[in-house]
């Protein structure tokens, strides 16, 4: 399910980056964050990348280090940036290099780096003062490149999904079909706050949108594992996640057991143009 939760009326006013609860939410089970998140394409991490090997970067908002790891596989140095020391801890265990601070209290300490990437994370970072931050740090001509996973659950199967967390949840404040069936353009807003954040902190080109479409298999039991760590189910009591899990896993199961999801990730990217 998306990682932005959508917000219930009276709370619009409420940007992502109030939400520290449920922003601190995904640590209650860091493992299995780690084993179900969908890592992110290798072209995308080859086009930030961009054939230098050596790079440093600094992941903000690393969690359990899954774009960490798929950075350093490409060569280049990583400091993880996570409020989360349940998270960061988990990252740690695997070799990743964390500071524990949320990244508008982190301290670089002197430290610039040639690129500043988040996966699923920049919506609770407050998105003005997050690009200062990022530009504080990074070298002359270093790209900030925050970005996201949207999954596209095929048509059938995302009706049936809605209809199991709308039984279970009915006083839930969310639109479930919605959720389901339109994650991309349930994340332009988000898309367009990140690159207007960049553009009032000053110091970069104009911010780009980069996409990158693919697809993977999906099992039943994959999907089963990976949905507790969305954050519109990382707060549920267990009866109601265990109620949603059965109808979900009972409407793939009727579907043969698997399916394949769309996913599409994208990157808002900006260039660091020179000194502030």
């Amino acid at each position: 399910m998306p990682t932005i939760p959508p917000e219930p009326p009276r709370l619009s006013e409420r940007q992502p980056h109030q939400h520290r609860e449920t922003a601190q939410s995904f640590g209650t089970d860091a493992e299995r964050y780690d084993r179900a998140r969908p890592r992110y394409p290798d072209s995308l991490i080859d086009r930030i990348v961009a054939g230098r090997p050596g790079l440093d970067v600094l992941d903000v908002g690393s969690g359990t280090g899954i774009a960490a790891r798929q950075f350093q596989a490409a060569g280049c140095r990583v400091l993880g940036v996570e409020p989360d020391a349940r998270m960061a801890g988990l990252a740690q265990q695997s070799g990743g290099e964390v500071d524990v601070a949320t990244f508008e209290d982190w301290e670089p300490d002197g430290r610039a780096f040639d690129a500043v990437v988040a996966g699923q994370a920049w919506h609770w970072i407050d998105p003005v003062a997050g690009a200062v931050k990022a530009a504080r740090v990074l070298r002359p001509g270093g790209l900030l490149a925050p970005f996201w996973n949207a999954f596209r659950l095929p048509p059938g199967l995302a009706q049936s999904v809605a209809d199991v967390c709308r039984r279970a949840l009915p006083e839930a404040p969310f639109d479930f079909e919605a959720i389901m069936k339109e994650t991309l353009s349930g994340y332009q807003a988000l898309f367009a706050k990140a690159a207007d954040g960049i553009r009032a902190a000053g110091g970069y080109g104009e911010p780009e949108q980069w996409r990158f479409d693919w697809e993977r298999s999906c099992t039943r039991d994959a999907w089963l594992e990976q949905m507790p760590t969305q954050a519109i189910f990382t707060r549920l009591p267990p009866d109601k996640l265990q109620e949603v899990l059965q109808g979900v896993g009972a409407a793939i199961d009727a579907m043969g057991g698997s399916f394949t999801m769309g996913y599409t990730t994208v990157a808002v990217t900006a260039v660091r143009t020179g000194a502030s």
